[in-house]
């Protein structure tokens, strides 16, 4: 990416992490399905990033919504005009990644961005089409992509509410979770969050995974089998405690 790009931070971290064998490189820039990734990540962050008070993590890509397209909880199917379709994409949509659209298509203000605490896809080989738990140690490795987006989204941040730049020297606050691991309690702004970026776990194993990154975030319930009342419900209680 360009010098100018107020990710830079992120993109150089992300080209560290390295990638296991029954793990797939999405953004790898020396192939053509990379280099498409690469661009809906960049046009992604350019629309959402630049605005964003909180940051939704999941664990990992799956193999029928980002690791087609690049893009966070997003299908081909979510796919708007700015963005690049895969000509032969694995899945067409993902059940979570509609559930995630719609509400985010209600959400009121600046939109949350998206990302996975291990940016790579995997998988349980030698079948790409499958999802797997990603280990501690590829956790550890994509723990700094996180840390260095949340130092990106934060100088954003200082940068709109002062209108000039930011110190950079410290990763934004987050909330905790409370007791019960909904977005109640934990929710409510910390020490420091003024002009920050509020993280929340999508699921208890993102939570687990950005805990293991020493990331504390609140969690709300996985969309996925039989959560997205709960996951809509907690998002909408989010938006309205952001409001």
């Amino acid at each position: 990416m360009s010098g100018g790009d107020p990710f830079d931070r992120f993109w150089a971290a992300l080209d560290a992490v390295p990638v296991a064998s029954d793990a797939e490189a999405l953004y790898d820039e020396t192939t053509a399905a990379g280099r498409l990734r690469r661009a809906n990540l960049a046009t992604y962050l350019d629309s959402v990033g630049r605005s964003a008070s909180m940051l939704l993590v999941a664990e990992a890509p799956g193999w029928r919504g980002m690791t087609n397209t690049g893009v966070p909880f997003t299908s081909v199917r979510e796919l708007g005009p700015e963005y690049l379709v895969p000509p032969e994409p694995t899945a067409p949509w993902e059940a979570s990644s509609r559930v995630v659209r719609a509400v985010l298509a209600e959400w009121s203000g600046p939109l949350p961005l998206a990302w996975a605490v291990f940016p790579h896809h995997p998988f349980a080989a030698p079948d790409r089409l499958t999802n797997r738990t990603p280990r501690p140690a590829e956790v550890r490795a994509g723990a700094p992509v996180a840390l260095a987006l949340l130092e990106d989204l934060r100088t954003l941040r200082a940068g709109a509410d002062t209108g000039a730049g930011a110190d950079t020297g410290a990763v934004a606050a987050v909330a905790g979770p409370d007791a019960d691991g909904g977005p109640g309690a934990g929710a409510s702004a910390g020490p420091g969050d003024e002009g920050g970026v509020r993280v929340v776990a999508v699921g208890r194993k993102a939570q687990g995974a950005l805990a293991l990154a020493g990331i504390d975030a609140v969690a709300v319930r996985h969309p996925a089998q039989g959560g997205a009342a709960q996951f809509t419900a907690e998002m909408r209680a989010l938006r309205d405690a952001s409001g």
